[in-house]
């Protein structure tokens, strides 16, 4: 068991189709459908923890392992690649730069 409360390391990828069988322990671990489509995969020093499935957040963690705030940062970063990228002009403007016009 990882005890994510100390110095562990997290890693947060995509998902390939060798996690298959992580994403399989993970969901019966936690009485859960497996996820499908794109998914986000967590592991804390090197080990599967929890995973979010990016088109709408459902998310497999094991129950063994502390991982709530894992789940909350997949599920963050599951948004921002839901959300439409922002036209240059809009981030320009925030940014208070203008678009120079020919």
């Amino acid at each position: 068991m990882v005890d994510m409360t100390t110095t562990s390391s997290i890693t947060i990828r995509q998902a390939r189709s060798g996690d298959a069988s992580a994403l399989d322990r993970l969901a019966a671990l936690d009485s859960a459908r497996p996820l499908a489509g794109d998914v986000l995969l967590a592991e804390a020093d090197g080990r599967p923890v929890a995973a979010v499935a990016v088109t709408d957040g459902a998310a497999i963690a094991d129950p063994f392992t502390p991982s709530a705030d894992t789940v909350a940062v997949l599920r963050m970063r599951a948004a921002q690649l839901r959300a439409p990228a922002a036209p240059r002009r809009t981030l320009l403007r925030f940014a208070g730069l203008r678009v120079a016009s020919g």
